[in-house]
């Protein structure tokens, strides 16, 4: 009698422990102690898209118990609101956008004031208004009356375009036919004679627009956009510089071309952890030539460079890590 109920608690104890095996998954576990960040890029096709998903790599592979996934999203405008509203951990931020995010202006009104703060520099984005050889358009006026992508909404590229179309003079609703589309989709829209001239802010080259001008049977011609520059600062503050965009950029550019040019930061919220800030800054700058591999534009992505002209506060655990490193912040 002994001996069965004994054979029978044991078989019920088996029983019970193998249903907690079965329930109780180890890689579950691990998987569920892993930090996962989330980062807003950019539209397909462009800068902020390729690296940061390179970032997104890197943070992955070499911060323990992290990973990291890259977003697409339509740009600054977006990265800045998705942070803002807890659905992004870091993003990729042009100044101009920044600086109106953190003010709490123009297309921020209905947030108010967002509280980013800097981790690093990363690139800065050139403007670039392509028209097509064929179309006639030599010059930013000539954009006047003609079919003409102004940027994807919540982009960038679409902030920084009426800011310079407006320094002209030209009001993008009243005096263009504007197109609203992302780099891929600008470049196709070209190619295929369905717009004339589109713009796009990027770090250079921007693969799509490389691709456009290596067609056979199209030229491009890059427009020159840095005559009222000092207009754009006057009414919006120090968000931009003029640069130049060498002719060896692109395929078939008879010369280099003047142009506006925006610093682009990797951002977060001022809430984000002290410690975590500090790594993820450390991992990217020690190993920063995989992140030339992605994008040639993470060339200048270097300690020397990573906390100029930045409208933003730098994170505390970014200061750690440039004081360790005997950068001074501003």
């Amino acid at each position: 009698m002994f001996r069965k109920k004994w054979q029978k608690d044991f078989l019920v104890i088996f029983l019970i422990m193998g249903f907690i095996f079965i329930l109780w998954d180890p890689g579950e576990a691990q998987t569920k102690s892993r930090r996962v960040l989330s980062i807003g890029t950019g539209s397909t096709g462009g800068v902020f898209y390729v690296l940061g998903g390179g970032i997104a790599q890197v943070i992955s592979k070499h911060l323990p118990d992290t990973a990291a996934s890259s977003e697409v999203t339509a740009g600054s405008q977006d990265n800045c609101r998705l942070i803002h509203a807890g659905k992004a951990d870091l993003g990729l931020v042009a100044v101009d956008v920044g600086y109106d995010a953190l003010k709490g202006v123009d297309r921020f009104k209905s947030t108010g004031p967002i509280p980013l703060r800097a981790i690093a520099g990363i690139f800065s984005n050139y403007m670039h208004f392509i028209a097509s050889e064929g179309s006639g358009i030599k010059s930013i006026p000539d954009l006047k009356g003609r079919r003409v992508s102004v940027g994807q909404p919540g982009s960038g590229t679409e902030v920084m375009c009426m800011r310079v179309l407006d320094s002209y003079g030209l009001d993008p609703n009243k005096d263009l036919k504007p197109e609203r589309l992302g780099a891929l989709e600008s470049a196709g829209a070209l190619k295929d004679r369905k717009i004339e001239a589109f713009a796009w802010s990027g770090g250079i080259p921007t693969a799509p627009i490389l691709d456009l001008a290596a067609s056979p049977g199209i030229k491009i011609r890059v427009l020159k956009c840095d005559e009222n520059i000092d207009k754009i600062i006057k009414k919006y503050g120090p968000i931009c510089y003029k640069t130049v965009m060498p002719k060896n950029t692109y395929p078939h550019m008879d010369s280099d071309v003047e142009v506006v040019a925006v610093r682009k930061f990797l951002v977060c919220h001022e809430k984000m952890e002290t410690d975590l800030v500090y790594k993820i800054l450390k991992v990217l700058l020690e190993n920063q030539p995989e992140l030339v591999l992605v994008h040639r534009e993470a060339t200048n992505f270097t300690l020397a460079q990573a906390t100029l002209d930045s409208p933003f506060l730098f994170h505390p655990g970014a200061i750690r890590y440039y004081q360790e490193k005997g950068i001074k912040i501003k």
